[in-house]
Order: C-alpha cells, then sequence, then structure tokens
C-alpha cells in the first residue's frame, strides 16, 4: 500500500500542530534525543497566551525553546522523570520537578495509571514503506505513551537513526494525527571526557578484573563508565554482550574492538539490547540499521526476571554518596535533586540474581565543594533530606579509587568496617568516631 496521499494529508505546519495545545493540557515532549524541537519553538511563541499547561520529559540534551520564555512558570510546568543538568536549572527557577518513579515502570504507568494525555510530540526517523515510523533513538516508553494519548505529533527528522530489531520501537501513520517536517537538525550529542581521571581509571581497573568472558555489560553515563568501556576494549575480554538501559559510546569502543558477539547470552543472542541511546555521532551512525543492536522498551530492559535470565551480568552504574549503613544515594544532594532513580536499583537487584551477576556502585571517594572544602562521600549518614536509590539491603559490591568491597549480607559493623576500608585515608579515624557514636563498630574492628 502506498501511504503518500496519507502522509500529506496529516503533513502540516510546527505553528499548526502548537495550536492544538491548550491551557490546562497535560503535554509529553517524548524522552532525550527524540525531544521536540519545532512544535517547542512553535509552542514557546504562544505560550503567553496558556497557562496550566503540564509538560512530561526527561534527560534533557539542550535547552528547550519554551524554557527562555519570560516568566516560565506563570505559563506551563516541566515534570521530569530523569532530571539533566538543564533540568536542575528548571527546577532552581521554580518551574521544573522531578516524578519519581524506577523507570521499568514507565510504560505500565502511563497505560494503567494515567490513561490519558492531551498532546505527545516528538521526533521520529523518516517514515518507511509500510507508514512505520521509527523511535529511533528512544523505544524507552514512547509506544505506551502513544496508546494512551489524545494527539500524536511526530517530527521527522531525517537525522535520527533507523534502530532495528526492537520490540514497540515504532507508530504506524494510521496512529499519527499530525505530521511535522522540522529543519532536520543535528542530533544532539553528550560529549566523552577528553581524559580520563586517574579516579576513574583506578575504579575501572578494580572493576574490570571481576569481568570474565561472556559477561553480558550495563554501564550507566559518565566518565567512569567512559574510561571502563575504552579499558575493556583494549582488554583480552571477548565473547562479551550488552543489555542495557542507555546506550553510550562506550559500547561502540568495545563492539569496535571485537570484544562483543553476544554469543553467550540465553536470550536475544548476539543482539546489544538497550531502551534509549545517547552519545556523540560516532554512537548515531554505529546503531543506525545496525541488526546487532536491538532497541526495546524500557518495560523489558530494566526488568530484574529478564535480567536474571543472562548469567554473568555486570552492571556498572554511579552515585552520589553512600553512608557508613550501606545506604547508596544517586538522585539528590540534600533536597536538591540531580538526578533521577532511573534504572539503578533494577539493575543491582538483576545482576544479583544473575548467575554468577554482580553489581558496582562506584564513586569518587571525595568531592570538591565550591568553597574549595574536601568531603567525603562515604558518610555516618546521608546528608538530610537525600534519597536513598539503592537500600542496604540490596547493595552488592561498592567501589573507590581505595578499593572494593562486597557489602552483600554483611551486618552494620562489618559493612561500617568495609566501606571505612575503601574511603579517603584522611577521613577514616572521623568516619569510625561516628560509627563508634551510632553502635556500628566493634573495638576488635581493623583499623
Amino acid at each position: 500500500m502506498d501511504y503518500s496521499t496519507l502522509y500529506k494529508q496529516k503533513l502540516t505546519s510546527a505553528e499548526k500542530a502548537a495550536q492544538t495545545i491548550k491551557s490546562g493540557d497535560w503535554v509529553d515532549y517524548g524522552w532525550c534525543v527524540n525531544t521536540s524541537v519545532a512544535v517547542d519553538k512553535a509552542l514557546a511563541a504562544r505560550m503567553h497566551e496558556l497557562e496550566d499547561v503540564k509538560i512530561r520529559g526527561g534527560v534533557l540534551v539542550w535547552m528547550p525553546e519554551i524554557f527562555k520564555i519570560e516568566n516560565p512558570g506563570n505559563h506551563f510546568i516541566w515534570n521530569s522523570w530523569h532530571m539533566s543538568g538543564i533540568e536542575r536549572k528548571a527546577a532552581a527557577a521554580g518551574f521544573g520537578f522531578y516524578s519519581p518513579l524506577r523507570y521499568s515502570e514507565l510504560p505500565r504507568w502511563y497505560t494503567e495509571n494515567i490513561k490519558h494525555v492531551d498532546v505527545a510530540v516528538f521526533q521520529v526517523a523518516p517514515m518507511d514503506s509500510e507508514g512505520y515510523f521509527n523511535f529511533g533513538l528512544s523505544a524507552s516508553h514512547l509506544k505506551a505513551l502513544i496508546d494512551c494519548s489524545a494527539v500524536v505529533i511526530v517530527e521527522v527528522n531525517k537525522n535520527m537513526p533507523n534502530c532495528l530489531n526492537g520490540i514497540d520501537d515504532k507508530v504506524h501513520i494510521s496512529d499519527v494525527d499530525m505530521i511535522v517536517e522540522g529543519d532536520n537538525p543535528p542530533l544532539a550529542e553528550i560529549p566523552n571526557k577528553a581524559e580520563p581521571t586517574e579516579v576513574d581509571v583506578a575504579i575501572s581497573n578494580l572493576i574490570i578484573e571481576e569481568i570474565p568472558n561472556g559477561a553480558c555489560l550495563q554501564l550507566g553515563i559518565g566518565g567512569m563508565p567512559n574510561t571502563l568501556g575504552s579499558m575493556i576494549a583494549k582488554s583480552d575480554l571477548k565473547d562479551l554482550s550488552v543489555h542495557t538501559e542507555m546506550y553510550v559510546d562506550a559500547f561502540v569502543d568495545i563492539a569496535l574492538a571485537g570484544k562483543i558477539s553476544g554469543a553467550k547470552k540465553a536470550i536475544d543472542t548476539g543482539k546489544q539490547v538497550y531502551a534509549f541511546a545517547a552519545g556523540t555521532k560516532k554512537l548515531y551512525d554505529y546503531v543506525h540499521n545496525n541488526p546487532e543492536c536491538m532497541a526495546a522498551p524500557v518495560s523489558y530492559t530494566n526488568d530484574v526476571r529478564v535480567i536474571s535470565q543472562i548469567d554473568n551480568f555486570v552492571s556498572v552504574n554511579n552515585a552520589v554518596d553512600i553512608d557508613l549503613f550501606g545506604q547508596v544515594n544517586a538522585e539528590t544532594s540534600g533536597v536538591k535533586q540531580i538526578s533521577g532513580a532511573g534504572g539503578q536499583l533494577d539493575f543491582v537487584l538483576g545482576a544479583y540474581l544473575s548467575k554468577g551477576g554482580k553489581s558496582f556502585i562506584c564513586c569518587s571517594s571525595t568531592f570538591t565543594q565550591k568553597d574549595g572544602t574536601v568531603s567525603s562521600r562515604i558518610r555516618p549518614t546521608l546528608e538530610t533530606g537525600s534519597v536513598v536509590t539503592d537500600t542496604r539491603a540490596n547493595v552488592h559490591w561498592f567501589v573507590t579509587e581505595y578499593g572494593k568491597v562486597n557489602l552483600k549480607g554483611l551486618s552494620t559493623w562489618q559493612k561500617a568496617e568495609a566501606l571505612i576500608s575503601v574511603a579517603h585515608p584522611d577521613f577514616r579515624d572521623q568516619l569510625i568516631k561516628e560509627a563508634e557514636k551510632m553502635q556500628i563498630w566493634k573495638r576488635s574492628n581493623k583499623r
């Protein structure tokens, strides 16, 4: 069937598409690199006419035009599923808020809890001969979003990669209400750090010796995971596979080095599975029409039951800080939201359930505050208001540049001892004193 006629009938301008949004509406901007561009610009031009518009999105990698209008909080509220630096600024300005939820639950939350979105708008790849628009870099939760949206607007971007072999990775033109052809902007990139830090290298060295041949990898975002990826690419490891939430440049480096075969995976054999991707053009070119890569909804990629089926699953994620009870905060600095729950807990649980699996939570032992003061990331207790992302009962391995410790099943005094052993030496005596006050330190503990 030729869908060109239907395409022309639904083709409209960004300005007309933006006119569908009314005061009081719930609007969804999509996710990460798929976030609206053309309709966002048109909406910004008329946002002064509107009030109480509630917009959802997440992991913004550029600042939407609606954020730049005068007094944005008088007209709309931004609701983020996962805060980026741009969204933190919106929160500081009073019109951005975080929506706490395990990322894996998002598709079901749309279909079973919210059930109605007034307008959904996001970028897609060009329509194929069968009338489908591929979601490109963000299978994530977009199909579930479409299923409960009254109006669906797609922005066609010729630069959006076509990501193959997925589940719920596309939308048919029959389910689309409006099509906008924008200026085909280059996809936003997340550049890699120029050089890895000594801390990144030290932590990566500690983790890489725990990775067996045939392991399945999940890596978070940041300097340390990218450093680990570069080191794996240069290692003697072989027959690795990928099952991850976010596909990052590190995986491309590992794949191009010939380390990824996917042959040892019990499910999705030979496929690198991910919910969304963001990085550099190198990554975008790699995933485009690549049959070895598999885009899938986050309800699949982050499902503990799915992860547990993959032997030797290795999960690596970052943290803001950890307390001596083993509670991990990966989301906030006190009451200030800086990230989100994401899928960290899902992978902590899933990796441990995997035969031979391990999850690693990593951070530098210290950080430097704005006034130049150096503080420990291993704290007696989490700062007031800080969020517990991973409970003390679930954390497996914890790593700093001073070592790695397996916290699983340790009593409170053993856990305190283990954590203090990988703290910066300058803070260990004070941490011991605090542990004694909290009655989680034994005099017989090693010093």
